[in-house]
């Protein structure tokens, strides 16, 4: 069964503050303190039941968890939040909902989060928040640590030596625990100067055993020579020898998405799309288009991966319209607007 899913953020939900990405900057953690941020932390928790009971009824079963559970979490350990022991029975009442369900729970971490800086500082960092990641897959009551519960993340930056880049990753990965290292996984790069299906394969999972999530779109802007099919199916097999569902990530270009919006526009005014710029009325729209970076994410997909004819696959679409995003396409059907 090829399953799809989307990322963090249920906007229909969010219509009625459900939702588990609640934060707070840094002054106010330092006013409120631990109390601010259990509380904080006490309301996201109970959003995620909601979220995944939504997605339940309409069959969507794959869902990425954001980051921002416990606010701030880098700055304190998680069993010293005053409402620590109502929060764990909390997601562990989620997580049991998960799995009676069948829904698969995955994370992926923001791009601070480099393994392979020179900076300790930032090593030291990211450490404690990938740590904190897999303790939160704890709480929701993953016993078993396991990539099928995945923590994904980027090498980062080649610093201009990828060989040595990798080195001190592979060192500090040696840092994390044991129940971390059995959920991390690395995704390749949207650039041909980083890392590729095939850098991450040779370099890391050959070391490591770390699975490499393909991405479809981050292929097509860094191949490391392989076609689409052969970095699919190299980064099927990291999944394989875990025994758990690949997982992979699919988006469009929001450039593209946009030129076709200008594309009609243009052919309501019988004007060619090549000339657009020369007309005063459209200069502040074709700037608009013209600063959008092709890698960047579309708000909707128009079509649907090749999953090259395998029958057990995850993927969870990266688009800015998030759960809306699945429904337009016609994964699932259209989200109801529900009553308060």
């Amino acid at each position: 069964m090829v399953r799809y899913g989307y990322c963090c953020i249920n906007s229909e939900l969010s219509k009625q503050k459900i939702r588990t990405g609640r934060t707070m900057i840094q002054r106010k953690f330092e006013q409120g303190g631990l109390q601010l941020a259990s509380d904080i932390s006490l309301e996201n928790a109970m959003d995620l039941l909601p979220i995944l009971q939504w997605n339940e009824e309409r069959g969507i079963r794959l869902f990425r968890i954001g980051s921002e559970i416990f606010p701030r979490w880098n700055h304190y350990k998680l069993e010293d939040l005053p409402d620590i022991d109502l929060i764990a029975d909390i997601l562990r009442e989620a997580g049991d909902y998960a799995r009676e369900h069948g829904h698969r729970l995955t994370t992926h971490p923001g791009p601070f989060n480099i393994l392979g800086s020179p900076d300790p500082v930032v090593v030291d960092n990211t450490i404690v928040s990938l740590e904190r990641h897999s303790e939160m897959f704890d709480l929701l009551g993953y016993d078993d640590a396991t990539p099928d519960n995945l923590i994904n993340i980027h090498i980062g930056a080649t610093y201009g030596d990828k060989n040595s880049t990798i080195a001190r990753w592979l060192r500090n990965f040696d840092r994390l625990s044991d129940r971390l290292k059995a959920r991390l996984v690395v995704e390749n790069d949207d650039k041909a100067s980083m890392y590729s299906v095939r850098d991450l394969y040779e370099m890391v999972y050959k070391q490591t055993g770390t699975p490499v999530t393909f991405d479809y779109w981050h292929h097509k802007f860094n191949t490391g020579d392989l076609s689409e099919e052969e970095a699919f199916y190299m980064a099927r097999e990291t999944y394989e020898v875990h025994g758990v569902t690949q997982c992979t990530h699919y988006s469009e270009s929001r450039r593209i998405e946009y030129q076709k919006k200008l594309e009609l526009v243009c052919e309501q005014h019988n004007i060619p799309f090549d000339k657009l710029e020369e007309w005063p009325s459209f200069e502040k729209l074709y700037k608009e288009f013209s600063k959008i970076k092709e890698q960047a994410h579309s708000d909707y997909i128009l079509e649907l991966p090749n999953t090259y004819n395998v029958d057990n696959l995850d993927i969870e679409v990266e688009a800015k319209a998030k759960e809306q995003a699945l429904c337009q396409i016609g994964l699932y059907e259209t989200p109801m607007i529900l009553q308060d």
